[in-house]
């Protein structure tokens, strides 16, 4: 597991957490388990420090729960989705942490796994839950939703410029049999797009896939809930680092961070009192993309962006 699992951008993050995480009793929070290589490095990196860490899908919790089985007690896994954290610390009796790390988007092993649907590249089941164990699977949007709320999803979650064309054929053609396979969807796409739209952004299925698996497991609203969540739940100096993978995500987490690292003081003030103060300090300049090494060595690597923050005062 650990040799096909090649977790995006490591070194990088646990430089970015490393100056919260050293003193003893740290807690930092993955709130992204997946197969667990970041979570397997951060308690490796850190040996005094203690992991909650959070998923969604239960067979990478059962995996990766085999993997971080030496750590013993310093490891807390989780069945829970993201946005749900200060539910978790609570329950927990952690109400305060020093890190919380994010690794958006869909997990390594829900892409190797075919029967999950994820994947364009190969026939399977359109399902694309993360948690099997609950909610609309794939198939069941595309056969019951309207013509209008598919269009909006794919212009929204997928920025897909040809929607309207798409949606009619996908209206068409479930009218005759209900989807269920992937790729009778892909094909269909192929067929709907004009040759011009089919020659640029890699496969023109790509979008559809990305709307419909941010739809299916509610990402854009999870992530709005969860990254300030995260900003609340870190003490003073904790960090927070978060690697996402395609523009609607990393919008969310840089207007949460800049927020956060802005003075909110009405212009004219001579002195600037503590409450309109920032109470988070920027560590990227912008988002900073991995290496060409990384890239090379990890080609899922190459879409993501990380961007951090440090907390740096209480709230008033």
């Amino acid at each position: 597991m650990s040799q096909r699992h090649v977790p995006v951008m490591l070194q990088r993050c646990l430089d970015m957490l490393a100056p919260a995480l050293t003193q003893p009793g740290a807690v930092v929070v993955d709130c992204t388990l997946g197969l667990g290589g970041h979570s397997e490095a951060l308690l490796t990196q850190f040996p005094e420090a203690r992991l909650i860490a959070l998923d969604r899908d239960k067979e990478a919790l059962r995996l990766s729960g085999e993997r971080l089985a030496p750590f013993g007690e310093r490891a807390t896994l989780v069945h829970a989705v993201y946005d749900e954290l200060p539910e978790v610390l609570e329950r927990l009796g952690t109400p305060r942490v020093q890190g919380v790390l994010f690794d958006l988007g869909v997990s390594s092993m829900q892409l190797d796994e075919a029967d999950r649907g994820f994947a364009y590249a190969q026939d399977a089941p359109l399902d694309m839950r993360m948690d099997q164990s609950t909610g609309m699977s794939a198939a069941e949007v595309l056969n019951t939703y309207p013509a209008g709320e598919l269009v909006r999803i794919l212009r929204a979650y997928g920025e897909e410029k040809q929607a309207k064309r798409i949606v009619s054929a996908i209206v068409r053609e479930r009218e005759k049999e209900p989807f269920s396979n992937s790729a009778r969807l892909v094909e269909l796409i192929r067929d709907s797009l004009p040759q011009a739209a089919k020659r640029t952004g890699g496969n023109p299925s790509k979008r559809t896939f990305q709307a419909l698996r941010i739809e299916v497991n509610g990402e854009l609203a999870s992530v709005e809930r969860a990254i300030p969540a995260a900003v609340d739940a870190i003490a003073v100096g904790g960090r927070v680092a978060v690697l996402s993978y395609q523009s609607l995500e990393d919008r969310i987490v840089k207007q949460v961070f800049a927020a956060g690292a802005a003075n909110t003081a009405p212009p004219g003030l001579p002195v600037v009192p503590e409450r309109y103060q920032p109470r988070l300090k920027l560590l990227t300049r912008g988002a900073e993309l991995p290496t060409e090494e990384e890239v090379a060595e990890n080609r899922r690597a190459a879409p993501a962006r990380l961007r951090g923050v440090q907390r740096i005062r209480e709230d008033v």
